[in-house]
């Protein structure tokens, strides 16, 4: 909010005029960074490291909601056995650690 005010207060024809307004839009731009776009790739990363650790055996939870266990892995996709003898393939993006294993090992 206050960076909006000075934002707004700022004259455009001042002695700091097209330097301020440059060094106000790197300002703006460092804070879109370090706040927002690094914390996601971490956390991209972080997701990408736990699909690479998962191995036959693992209980998932795909991104439509089925729960399963993890029968084959392949080089994009995991069998996933959501019942006995009912298996479906899913790509490696769509799912995830179970949260009863999280809670485990944690």
């Amino acid at each position: 909010m206050i960076l909006m005010n000075t934002l707004l207060q700022a004259s455009p024809g001042g002695a700091g005029g097209m330097g301020g307004t440059l060094l106000m839009m790197v300002a703006i731009f460092a804070v879109f960074y370090f706040f927002m776009i690094r914390p996601q790739q971490k956390k991209q990363k972080e997701l990408q490291k736990s699909r690479e650790a998962m191995k036959t055996g693992d209980k998932v939870v795909t991104s439509g909601g089925i729960h399963g266990r993890i029968r084959e892995v392949g080089d994009t996709w995991f069998l996933v056995e959501v019942a006995d003898g009912i298996k479906l393939k899913f790509e490696k993006g769509s799912v995830y650690a179970s949260p009863a294993d999280v809670a485990k090992t944690n």
